[in-house]
């Protein structure tokens, strides 16, 4: 079908569980992967969902340690709306089939195991063994292809929103099918942007390569607020082995007592470190850990830091841990006798396009959640196990507010069709390789976990070259995932750099040498277009 009454483009929890609660009150649904159903960052979560289901938690303390962790920057009323909702959330998607691990280790039984993360006061992560992602997405893309009011579009890329620019509402969006490599403009009377975040904007990232803000960039070009760019959340602990790009070691490592170390002079595990930088040591937010390892790695020169938790019984590791377990010893390495290498890389996106408590953008008819989406949850740095909670709690927001609006909402008019009649195939792929490869570098660079107000300007003078380079190869060639991806990934750059430089303080995830201080009030960067972009 080429006309649905919601389009969602993104097939992660929020895209999914908004498809399948729309289809339940009998709208009609189409939603756009970029890749298979289930293989969006979701499929890769390993730690958990947090929600408070322990008696002795609340909460009250769940809101508190949100927004300690966001750096005063969280808007406490998403805060409490996103907590108050947590165990709802999980209790649908018990109903809906997925197994998280049981209180007696099994999956299996009555009581949910719950296990506790960094800037947590409680154990209060839900999860399934270490890959609740996979145990939530994989069950969800089963029960979307299932529906008859689901329409599955795998293998297609959005390239940008159909927006009426008078009446300021969406229509619908031009999609871009990999296999026949045609665009179809596709109408819709409402849209919900569910793709995820920018992390692959740098040159280190724990994401899956789809990672590319396209969600936040169609959203700018189309007219939306973009807030709190500049707080891209660095991972601490990704598995630093040249036969695995980018595996990330989850925080509940941490969580059940793996300590940090730096390597001695032979390479062995040297002193415990992260009591100098925090009270909390391997407990801290991210943010902090985050940079102590990256402190460390430049102090020392050396290329990663040790996570141990060979000290736990080989049991209790392999039990918690299975799929890192099994990762790590298809490497040779056994984390049950030996430490683990890690390194910090690029891993979430606090920031994104401004919604309110419904999930709505300032385009009618247009909605995010999720990673793409800047709710006031996350503030200056994310608490961990918080951001699947945000998918779930915000598309089913966003799928309320569309049951009861979506009658009244006028069906979208004949689209314009993609217009390729003055451009041409292109020989040079090279270019489009060669630009994404510089622009992850020198934001990897000049805009990493340490920033100065140099390195930025600097950043900005690549990225305007990099961008001019960039746009006018989309303007004369046929384009391709890629370039779809490259041009959304350098405007996601200009936004990160342009919030960053507009930050003169150093809070959460944005850490400046030039302005090392917290400024007494904590006030969002929100940045507005001038006008919608071609």
């Amino acid at each position: 079908m080429n006309e649905s009454d919601v389009l969602i483009l993104g097939s992660g929890a929020a895209g999914l569980s908004a498809a399948l609660r729309l289809a339940k009150a009998g709208h009609r649904v189409c939603v756009v992967s970029k890749g298979t159903l289930a293989s969006g960052s979701t499929l890769w979560a390993q730690g958990g969902i947090s929600a408070v289901l322990d008696e002795d938690d609340s909460v009250e303390a769940h809101v508190q340690d949100t927004l300690i962790a966001g750096a005063g920057l969280c808007d406490e009323a998403a805060v409490r709306f996103t907590v108050e909702r947590g165990p709802e959330c999980i209790a649908w998607l018990v109903d809906q089939g997925v197994v998280f691990t049981h209180a007696d280790g099994e999956l299996r039984g009555q009581r949910l195991h719950l296990t506790r993360e960094g800037g947590h006061s409680h154990r209060r992560v839900v999860h399934a063994a270490d890959a609740t992602g996979r145990a939530v997405e994989t069950t969800l893309a089963a029960l979307a292809e299932a529906h008859p009011l689901i329409e599955v579009r795998e293998r297609t890329v959005a390239v940008d929103l159909i927006v009426d620019k008078a009446a300021r509402r969406v229509q619908g969006a031009y999609l871009y099918d990999r296999r026949s490599k045609g665009i179809q403009a596709v109408a819709a009377k409402a849209v919900i942007l569910a793709t995820g975040g920018a992390n692959q904007v740098y040159l280190y990232s724990s994401n899956p390569f789809g990672a590319s803000g396209d969600g936040i960039a169609m959203a700018w070009r189309a007219g939306c607020r973009v807030a709190n760019m500049e707080f891209m959340q660095f991972h601490p602990t990704t598995l630093y082995h040249g036969d695995s790009r980018s595996f990330l070691i989850s925080e509940a490592l941490r969580g059940e007592g793996a300590t940090l170390h730096v390597p001695n002079p032979d390479g062995s595990v040297g002193e415990r470190f992260m009591p100098r930088f925090d009270a909390r040591g391997e407990l801290a937010p991210r943010d902090i850990v985050a940079r102590a390892i990256d402190h460390e790695m430049k102090r020392l020169g050396v290329k990663h830091v040790w996570l141990d938790i060979s000290h736990k019984p080989a049991d209790f590791v392999r039990e918690h841990f299975p799929s890192i377990h099994a990762h790590c010893l298809s490497l040779g390495l056994d984390i049950t006798r030996q430490p683990i290498p890690v390194v910090p890389s690029a891993h979430f996106t606090c920031g994104g396009v401004v919604t309110d408590l419904h999930a709505r953008t300032d385009i009618a008819g247009l909605y995010a959640a999720g990673e793409c989406a800047s709710t006031g949850l996350h503030g200056a740095n994310r608490l961990a196990s918080n951001s699947l909670l945000e998918c779930l709690v915000f598309a089913d927001a966003a799928a309320d507010d569309l049951i009861r609006e979506l009658p009244a909402m006028p069906a979208p008019p004949p689209l314009t069709p993609w217009d390729e009649s003055r451009v041409s195939d292109s020989d040079e792929d090279v270019v489009v390789s060669h630009n994404w490869l510089e622009l992850r570098t020198f934001m990897w660079d000049y805009v990493g976990i340490v920033r100065t107000s140099k390195r930025l300007l600097r950043a900005r003078h690549r990225v305007a070259l990099l961008k001019r380079e960039i746009i006018e190869f989309y303007l004369h060639y046929r384009v391709s995932h890629h370039l779809i991806e490259l041009r959304n990934l350098v405007t996601v750059a200009e936004l990160i750099v342009d919030s960053a430089l507009a930050r003169r303080e150093s809070r959460g995830l944005h850490y400046t040498l030039d302005f090392p201080q917290v400024d007494p009030v904590a006030t969002p960067t929100v940045l507005t277009p001038a006008s919608p972009a071609r």
